[in-house]
């Protein structure tokens, strides 16, 4: 069989494989397109803050307030990404189980960030309250981000008919 012929065969091969591609599921389709927008919101409004809050923590505390302040803001910050990970991760799931999995993981998040603050109390180089507002000032303004990405994303809503 010549260089040709083998090139035919393989090609009438490839021609018999059908390709069965998976249905495309609306709901994932939004929670992803939500999720993008939560990340690009949550990486925009909670980088000010965690750079306002080093500014006015280095000047409040010096060195200990800016390292509270940068440990603080990132804790925070990672904990919003973890959430928005967990959208993506779930977006294909039965709308049920995405709302389990989301309220499991944020139990499990709040012990984490529990545990961490315990272990970074007793930590000599980081200023307390830099630590403390500065991730309280961005846990608050990642959500308020993600919230006005919720708003702003144009996600399809059935609504049922009153009777």
């Amino acid at each position: 069989m010549s260089d040709t012929e083998a090139d035919q065969a393989e090609q009438a091969a490839a021609d018999q494989v059908s390709v069965v591609e998976e249905p495309e599921n609306p709901h994932a389709k939004s929670v992803l397109a939500l999720a993008d927008q939560m990340l690009r919101a949550t990486l925009i409004f909670s980088s000010g803050s965690v750079v306002l809050g080093m500014i006015v923590f280095t000047i409040v505390g010096g060195v200990d307030g800016l390292l509270g302040a940068l440990v603080g803001g990132v804790v925070a910050v990672a904990s919003s990404l973890a959430t928005i990970a967990i959208m993506r991760f779930c977006a294909a799931l039965d709308p049920m189980m995405v709302m389990a999995i989301v309220l499991g993981s944020y139990v499990v998040k709040i012990l984490v960030l529990l545990g961490l603050l315990t272990l970074l109390r007793g930590v000599d180089a980081l200023h307390p309250y830099a630590l403390a507002i500065t991730m309280l000032v961005t846990f608050m303004v990642a959500a308020a981000g993600e919230m006005r990405a919720f708003k702003r994303t144009k996600i399809p809503t059935i609504i049922p008919a009153s009777k």
